[in-house]
Parts: C-alpha cells; structure tokens; sequence
C-alpha cells in the first residue's frame, strides 16, 4: 500500500515538475533579453537501487531544462545538466525534496 500511495505521489510530483518547468522554459525562450546560464550538477544520490537510480535519472532527463548525463561509476551521484543554472544548491535541493523522495517511496 505504501508503494501504491508513493506511486501516485510521484505521478502527481513529476507532472507538476514538468508543467513549472515548461512554463519557465518558455520564459526564458520568450524573453529577449535574459540570457542562459547553463551548466552541471552533482548530484549526490541517497537512493540505492539500480531501479530508483534510474528511475531519477529518467524523471530528471523528462523535465524540461535538465537532462542526466552521467551517473558516477560507484552510484553515488548524477551529473545533470542544467539549461540555466542559477543556484546549483537550488537544484540538489529541488530534485532531492521533491522527485528523489518519492522515487525511493516507490522504488526501494
């Protein structure tokens, strides 16, 4: 049950990710003047599981304005790439609190 609750918790986190990150992209694609900052992330991993691994990677890559481009060879951390990157402690915090949490609810 717990998987279940964490599962529909997760569909609803990630499509409310996508959605802000596709209108912020659109804002910085509209926007004449504001220019990109872009730029990578390491991103320590508290999930362990091949599966929540790359479930994350995949949630992250989905998102509009970041992609997964390496995961370090002890599966400790993700290097992401950020498309404008303005704090990376922002974004560690932003996939940690809402994406890797219920990742590990479902995956592990």
């Amino acid at each position: 049950m717990r998987r279940l609750v964490g599962l529909v918790c997760l569909a609803a986190v990630f499509a409310y990710e996508v959605m802000a990150a596709n209108l912020a992209m659109a804002a910085l694609i509209l926007n004449p003047r504001r220019r990109n900052r872009p730029g990578f992330v390491r991103f320590p991993l508290r999930v362990r599981s091949p599966a929540a691994i790359t479930a994350l990677a995949n949630a992250i890559t989905m998102t509009p304005g970041t992609m997964t481009v390496d995961v370090a060879p002890d599966r400790s951390a993700l290097v992401v790439h950020v498309f404008d990157l303005e704090d990376p402690q922002a974004v560690v915090q932003r996939i940690r609190g809402r994406l890797e949490r219920w990742v590990a609810e479902v995956f592990e």
